[in-house]
């Protein structure tokens, strides 16, 4: 009676994890096609708003075009993997994928980095971050991560080589992303020449960095070091989905780029926010005269 139990229980529990692992399948070509619908054209107007930035003298821009286009790549290459039957085109396709997964994590750094320079250097900044070597360093970020993707697949032996390998890197932004937050928020509490609208706009790049990290690329990371371990805390489906958020997330960096947009969205929030204490005040004044009256009477 008790192993008709243990089997009956066995079979429904298999049958829940199927039915979950198919519902997040769904789930995932699902936001596929919304975040291919809703960031590939935003993505190429934010392109096209960013050069024009950069035509206008500004360098901080190169960085976050450079991981817009790394979006890009990763936008078409969902687009060629959903709509294209299974075959060597998809391996080739997981390749690139890859490839611009690497490359924009090496830009969120890039941009971190940059954001850090401004505040923890600004005179070294000042004559050393020009157009010349922002691009320099762009084509170094593409270069390295071409040619580290190229060695891990071919030169390791054995599946789970490359896996561990890509994984240890993709955690390597963490700790590099925590320490500029970090310096920066203490070189900010000593720094005076920086105007409070700049201040924000380099609080909110740095965290918004960070954030995409954490709760985007990092979960999936952690499924692919647990996957070599044969300990699966979650479905890889779930973390697919977030990752797939991550370029959507990307394109909030070109309110940062430009100067008063940051004030003019917390204006609005602040706007809002006092809109509902008034009509809370309003509701609070007009019960308690109905109160008043009633009790009055």
């Amino acid at each position: 009676m008790e192993d008709l139990y243990d089997n009956t229980t066995l079979e429904h529990d298999l049958y829940e994890d199927v039915e979950l692992q198919t519902d997040l399948s769904t789930a995932l070509r699902v936001t596929t096609w919304i975040v291919i619908s809703i960031g590939l054209p935003l993505t190429l107007l934010a392109i096209y708003a960013l050069v024009s930035l950069v035509r206008g003298g500004q360098v901080a821009p190169i960085y976050v075009i450079n991981l817009l286009v790394s979006d890009l790549i990763q936008f078409c290459c969902l687009a060629i993997r959903e709509a294209a039957p299974m075959g060597v085109i998809h391996s080739v396709i997981a390749y690139i994928y890859e490839i611009g997964l690497m490359v924009s994590l090496g830009f969120m750094v890039c941009v971190a980095l940059e954001r850090y320079l401004v505040i923890a250097c600004p005179l070294w900044y000042r004559f050393r971050g020009n157009l010349k070597v922002s691009l320099v360093v762009s084509i170094m970020v593409w270069a390295f991560c071409i040619i580290l993707f190229i060695a891990i697949i071919f030169a390791s032996s054995g599946p789970l080589v490359p896996l561990i390998l890509l994984s240890i890197f993709h955690l390597l932004p963490f700790p590099l992303l925590i320490f500029f937050l970090a310096g920066t928020l203490k070189a900010l509490s000593a720094s005076i020449s920086v105007p409070s609208e700049e201040k924000r706009r380099i609080v909110g790049v740095l965290v918004l960095v960070l954030l995409n990290y954490t709760l985007l690329f990092l979960p999936l990371i952690i499924w692919f070091l647990a996957a070599t371990t044969h300990s699966i805390i979650f479905d890889h489906n779930l973390g697919l989905i977030l990752l797939q958020l991550s370029p959507l997330v990307d394109l909030v960096l070109c309110v940062f780029m430009r100067k008063g947009a940051v004030d003019k969205l917390l204006a609005c929030l602040c706007r809002c926010r006092m809109t509902r204490e008034q009509e809370q005040g309003l509701i609070n004044t007009v019960n308690d005269d109905t109160a008043g009256r009633v009790s009055s009477v």
